[in-house]
């Protein structure tokens, strides 16, 4: 019998563009962790919230959908910069396990939030992607994961430009690179705390928007933050190059082992990798050394 190469090819190129979604999710982790060295586990919940606050804003408000997004966005902004000024700088300096069983329970208060406002019920968001078929040669992909990826791959390359050249992209690189040595060049260190809980709740959003318009929504969201969660740990939980590298890999090690084992084998299969990986690199891929791992 022979193999079938083209529909390897397409299971696999279904697998790196859902791998550019986690690639999002996960650099807006890493984007926390580096500045402040929070272990965010309430990311998956965050990009919940995404999702449905462009769910109240395009379905229930009517605003256009342009209107609603941007919307959706900006208010998820302010959402993180509320839980970074009242929940986690009173915790700064406290000891890391501290800080990360209350990100644990500031997700379980997010998925409540969400039931108690929205129902548990399951829910579609308004299409605003294309739908004409994506053909690769011979191999099909659905065309709300091939647009949902070209966005994040989009996104992905603005925040690494803004960290690049933006002032206050070079202000959060100098914090995480040592706090002590940014104070004393005049650096806020507690704005740019803020600032990254800012731009990581707005990344979260836009991965939520994404992944709710391909599956729709729900108070169940928040699983998509376990893959996200694996995909930070395998590529380093400080490296914006592990967590783009990581999101490819897992991706397409769930797309693989769905197609050839079964669905229910894809979260096992990721976390084979996990287990791999952090058997020959303890700190992940791209991982420095001076991680304190929980």
């Amino acid at each position: 019998m022979n193999f079938d190469w083209a529909y390897l090819f397409e299971i696999s190129l279904t697998g790196i563009a859902g791998g550019g979604l986690y690639a999002l999710a996960a650099l807006a982790f890493v984007m926390v962790y580096k500045a402040t060295r929070v272990v965010n586990i309430a990311i998956g919940e965050l990009l919940m919230m995404g999702g449905y606050l462009f769910f109240t804003f395009s379905a229930m408000w009517a605003l256009p959908l342009w209107l609603a997004i941007a919307a959706a966005v900006l208010a998820s902004g302010l959402l993180g910069a509320l839980i970074e000024r009242s929940i986690i700088r009173p915790l700064l300096g406290e000891p890391p396990i501290s800080v990360f069983m209350v990100t644990v329970g500031l997700g379980s208060v997010l998925v409540g939030l969400v039931e108690l406002i929205w129902s548990a019920d399951q829910r579609r968001l308004p299409d605003f992607m294309p739908s004409q078929p994506i053909m690769m040669g011979e191999a099909f992909l659905a065309p709300k994961v091939f647009w949902g990826a070209l966005v994040a791959a989009l996104f992905i390359a603005a925040v690494l430009l803004l960290f690049r050249y933006w002032r206050g992209g070079v202000a959060l690189r100098a914090t995480a690179s040592d706090q002590g040595a940014a104070y004393s060049v005049g650096i806020n260190v507690p704005r740019v705390f803020s600032l990254a809980w800012v731009a990581s709740a707005m990344l979260a959003a836009i991965s939520g928007i994404i992944v709710g318009s391909i599956g729709g929504i729900s108070s169940s969201m928040g699983v998509f933050g376990l893959s996200v969660l694996v995909v930070v740990i395998v590529g380093g939980l400080d490296s914006v190059l592990g967590a783009l590298v990581a999101g490819l890999l897992i991706g397409l090690v769930e797309a693989l082992a769905g197609a050839y084992l079964g669905g229910e084998y894809k979260l096992l299969a990721t976390f084979v990798v996990l287990v791999g990986v952090l058997m020959l690199r303890p700190y992940g891929l791209f991982g420095t050394h001076e991680i304190e791992r929980l």
